[in-house]
């Protein structure tokens, strides 16, 4: 692991503002602020979010989209959608196509608390590009104060053909009181490791035209049918495909204490043409020693737009933003939960043996 490190200093208790942990989530359900068309899952919960899970339904549409004011999503998909797909008994997503499935999950939010979504670690890995939208709210993983309606998931996946059903938990929402905008505890660069591991391994870049990938199962793919692996040679450098898809990983050990959470900025423009890491949540206890971490490393889904860019070792490539939470979460990553990436250093999703 590298020996350089990202840690947070411990924010001062008791804030007013900032990210809801689990016991507060977990209240918004009990006064149906947060609404649920199916009970909650043993597992739903996250130390400082709560996972969304797919509907019925999902329905092929033409392009991307967004509603406008006062406008609602469903009669959005009533002149946009190509076909409906039943996920009842589970549904292949192709690459290329864009489809919207309305979730289980709806919000009655209070005047004082809004919301931000972004996708899971497994769905970022799997080059799965996945936003939530919301009636009335002209903007992508953003859900205003007050906000009262249903939630969808817009699913493209990029990469992979994806089985998904009822149920696939695809995103997740952070909730936050205090306003939208982030109310930093710090803010750290993270830099890219292309030494590689004592194998010289630096990274993945992956195949196109493989077979599917089940978001639901654990370990049922070959990692080389699926991934390219790429090794250190010569001069310390990767030079980006266009429009490829890579997974690589920071050589800091990141430590998330476990009264903030922590979110990677997906795309900086000062710092080159491509965009890093599409599942940029990081929560409580992540990395963190009392969690079982001793420092993870973040790892970074990476694609490269237009042209060829040249990362070179211990090159900037994103910037992890620390927020804090109102109160530590009763739930910890790593310590209460079966994390699949605590004390990780490259590492890809879940879903490869």
């Amino acid at each position: 692991m590298a020996k350089a490190e990202v840690k947070a200093e411990r924010a001062r208790p008791g804030p007013t503002d900032g990210i809801l942990p689990s016991q507060a989530i977990r209240a918004l359900v009990a006064s149906d602020e947060v609404k649920l068309a199916e009970p909650l899952l043993a597992n739903q919960l996250q130390p400082a979010s709560l996972d969304l899970r797919l509907g019925n339904v999902a329905y092929r549409v033409r392009a991307s989209f967004l509603p406008g004011r006062d406008e609602k999503v469903a009669a959005k998909l009533d002149d946009l959608q190509l076909h409906a797909i039943s996920l009842s008994q589970g549904a292949v997503l192709e690459t290329g196509c864009v489809y919207v499935a309305p979730l289980l999950e709806s919000l009655a939010l209070p005047d004082d608390l809004c919301a931000a979504t972004n996708p899971k670690s497994s769905t970022g890995r799997l080059d799965v590009f996945t936003r939530v939208i919301a009636d009335g709210v002209s903007a992508f993983d953003q859900i205003p104060a007050g906000y009262r309606g249903p939630l969808y998931a817009e699913i493209c996946p990029q990469t992979f053909p994806v089985v998904v059903r009822k149920g696939s938990r695809l995103s997740q929402i952070r909730f936050r009181s205090g306003g939208m905008e982030p109310k930093p505890v710090q803010d750290v660069p993270l830099s890219v490791d292309l030494a590689g591991d004592a194998d010289g391994l630096v990274g993945y870049r992956a195949k196109r035209h493989t077979g599917l990938v089940d978001v639901d199962q654990v370990g049922a793919c070959a990692t080389l049918d699926y991934w390219e692996p790429i090794y250190a040679r010569g001069k310390k450098r990767l030079i980006l495909d266009p429009d490829q898809f890579y997974i690589l990983a920071s050589k800091e050990a990141v430590h998330v204490p476990p009264d903030q959470a922590a979110e990677m900025v997906p795309f900086n423009p000062l710092v080159g043409e491509f965009r890093v890491h599409y599942a940029g949540f990081f929560d409580p206890g992540f990395g963190h020693a009392e969690a079982g971490g001793e420092g993870s490393r973040a790892v970074l889904e990476v694609r490269s737009h237009k042209v060829p860019f040249i990362l070179d070792d211990g090159q900037t490539i994103g910037r992890l933003v620390y927020e804090r939470l109102t109160d530590t979460p009763e739930l910890l990553y790593g310590r209460d939960l079966a994390s699949h990436y605590q004390a990780q250093g490259l590492k890809l999703s879940k879903h490869f043996k």
